[in-house]
């Protein structure tokens, strides 16, 4: 694809059950899979891209764009749902020829892995969940305005910032980057799918719905919850909770960060990542 020369968000592709599927892929060992977020103009690359190489040091690291995101569109007639989204991962897994292997996901990308506890769960060894929703939680406006979006560099800009505790460490370089993505492959529909409608205005304040927290409870594989104190996306109360539920969860917060853990504290995210590899 000639798009891959100024966009290195498309690295190799494959058919999952007639899914095309963009992933990259990064050193030997045990596997582990990168899960993105959503928002518009995400990719693999966008959220992995640094730790990729750096974890591909002692593991076999892949990162594929969910189907309906990036450069993994939905096929004809398929509409994005929980059931769709770990098929697919399901479906990746297969293909790859991986037996069990552990889930690194961020944000929507956790929500992922815990849908994959219910659905696929002979596949999982271990997760890992950055800034995670679960259970249920008043939407904040960062969550509204990645729904609200419509592609301006201004507007990817105001976006970008509201993620990071620190908004300097978003370079225009970065926003240029993910608005090229999202001008092309926003998945816009999807994340309109992620998030409550214009249907609750009048019941009052909007209410994200994430894996409830029964689910969790019967969850049995090792956790490790990450999450930046200031995330104003997803709030740290309830990745606190969420550590009340999964039984075999360890958490750590980070002070001065905010949703982009793995970006603002990319040493640290890799301390606790793997050690946490090491020991499960």
């Amino acid at each position: 694809m000639s798009d891959s020369a100024v966009l290195p968000d498309i690295g190799v592709s494959m058919d999952v059950g007639g899914i095309h599927t963009n992933y990259h892929e990064s050193g030997d060992g045990d596997p582990v899979i990168l899960l993105h977020g959503s928002g518009p103009g995400v990719t693999a690359w966008q959220n992995w891209h640094k730790i990729l190489p750096r974890l591909g040091e002692t593991h076999r690291v892949l990162a594929l764009d969910v189907v309906g995101f990036g450069f993994s569109p939905l096929p004809e007639g398929e509409k994005p749902g929980i059931k769709l989204w770990t098929r697919h991962l399901a479906g990746f897994i297969d293909a790859m020829g991986l037996d069990r292997v552990t889930l690194i996901g961020n944000s929507f990308g956790g929500s992922l892995a815990l849908g994959m506890m219910a659905h696929h769960a002979h596949k999982v060894r271990s997760l890992v969940l950055m800034g995670t929703p679960a259970g249920e939680f008043e939407q904040t406006q960062g969550l509204a305005n990645s729904r609200s979006f419509e592609p301006s560099l201004d507007a990817m800009r105001a976006m970008m910032r509201a993620f990071p505790y620190d908004p300097s460490i978003v370079t225009d370089e970065a926003v240029e980057a993910r608005l090229r993505v999202a001008n092309i492959a926003s998945g816009k529909e999807t994340i309109k799918k992620l998030q409550p409608g214009d249907e609750q205005e009048a019941k009052g304040p909007r209410i994200v719905k994430g894996i409830p927290l029964q689910q969790l409870d019967a969850i049995d594989v090792p956790a490790l919850i990450l999450h930046g104190r200031e995330d104003k996306m997803i709030p740290l109360s309830v990745a606190v909770r969420m550590h009340e539920h999964l039984k075999r969860s360890e958490m750590h917060v980070f002070g001065q960060c905010g949703h982009w853990v793995q970006l603002e504290r990319e040493d640290q995210f890799l301390d606790q990542v793997r050690g946490f590899l090491r020991n499960n």
